[in-house]
């Protein structure tokens, strides 16, 4: 027998507006996307809203078509400028969306501006707040990223956690604990998606095939951070040590738009060992650096990634809010000199590689948990006699 709570709507309705602004959004909103079609869940609504933070075709639509997303339902082409004239333009933006689709909650990833942007407004007009990727701390507030996972992580309703420390640092800073859920690595969802693809043998169309074939072995390099590409010093130190690093060993290098503008400005030429190339869909980049001897990145999330299959990796940054990464996993953070980089690369030379282990519930089941603990949360079941 069951009996319905008549303050309980028997079953109620949800609208999901899934937030991607930037590169790295788009791979944290893939598997979310993925599950809830999965459930073919009638009366679970979700729109996918593009901010355009990042606004070229290359950086967004590009990586929708990559990950098999549905367009947008809204772009709301915030474009570039200062933090402040985008989180703007973003805020500005985003309310006339939330006033007219009056969503349950707003789900955003990560720590860019966007992140920040839509959750002020969602919070202002009185509206749930899902923080996928919540509790993550470098202890940097000069990065504009520690920022916004901070303001982000203090008005969240849901903090969906992806390491322990994230829980430790959330419980610290005085969050509920009903409101802190452990549910692993969306980004490693993802992951394990496409390198499922890759295995059943789809990459016939890429355009670095031919490259990769060519090459017995080789490195992978992102670089885009502005502490390290726009300070003609910092760069020049980095560019000279991946230059040497180069001839013993070709580099794969997919430039960033900031990093090339900033090369181009300080007149600094790459090794012709350093094979450059405009940026690459998700997983063209997954096929090149899955088989790499090492990747050398300042991105937050390649150092997850290449925890998750093993491949060394050398964090060139100062620290990292990721510490599962260098405390189980294969990363290491070398910091931003020419000595420290080659440094870093003679290491992997003369003492091998760095072992690491899959942190806890990285393993591809993460937007099935986040989905469950946001659809029953929003529709109690009745209750059983």
């Amino acid at each position: 027998m069951v009996i319905i709570n008549p303050l309980i709507p028997e079953l109620l309705s949800m609208k999901l507006l899934l937030i991607a602004g930037a590169r790295p959004n788009f791979m944290k909103i893939a598997p979310i996307v993925r599950e809830l079609d999965r459930r073919n869940d009638s009366d679970v609504e979700y729109k996918i809203i593009h901010t355009g933070q990042h606004y070229d075709f290359e950086m967004s639509q590009a990586f929708f078509d990559d990950l098999e997303m549905p367009k947008p339902a809204y772009f709301l082409d915030a474009g570039s400028g200062s933090h402040a004239v985008q989180t703007a333009k973003i805020m500005t933006a985003f309310e006339k969306v939330c006033l007219n689709e009056k969503p349950d909650v707003v789900v955003v990833v990560g720590d860019v501006n966007s992140t920040l942007a839509c959750s002020i407004v969602a919070k202002k007009l009185l509206i749930k707040v899902a923080h996928v990727e919540a509790g993550l701390r470098s202890f940097d507030q000069t990065m504009p990223e520690e920022i916004n996972r901070m303001v982000t992580d203090s008005i969240s309703d849901y903090l969906f956690v992806t390491e322990k420390s994230g829980v430790s640092n959330l419980k610290k800073e005085g969050k509920p604990a009903e409101n802190i859920h452990m549910v692993g690595n969306v980004m490693i969802d993802n992951l394990l998606y496409q390198k499922q693809k890759l295995e059943n043998g789809n990459h016939g169309k890429f355009q670095t095939l031919d490259l990769k074939n060519t090459l017995d072995d080789h490195i992978f390099l992102t670089l885009h951070r502005p502490s390290n590409v726009d300070n003609k010093e910092t760069l020049s130190g980095i560019i000279n040590a991946l230059n040497e690093i180069s001839e013993d060993t070709p580099i794969i290098f997919p430039i960033h738009p900031r990093t090339k503008k900033m090369l181009d400005s300080f007149d600094i030429i790459l090794s012709s060992q350093i094979h450059h190339m405009p940026p690459l869909g998700f997983s063209e980049s997954l096929f090149l650096w899955k088989d790499a001897i090492c990747v050398f990145t300042d991105s937050g999330g390649l150092q997850e990634e290449t925890t998750a299959l093993g491949i060394p990796c050398f964090t060139i940054r100062e620290n990292t809010e990721r510490p599962i990464t260098i405390e189980e996993g294969t990363n290491k953070v070398i910091g931003c000199t020419e000595d420290s980089i080659l440094q870093a690369f003679k290491s992997l030379k003369n003492d091998g590689k760095k072992k690491g282990k899959v942190p806890e519930l990285w393993d591809g089941r993460s937007a099935e948990r986040i989905a469950e603990i946001l659809i029953k949360d929003l529709n109690p079941e009745p209750l059983h006699i």
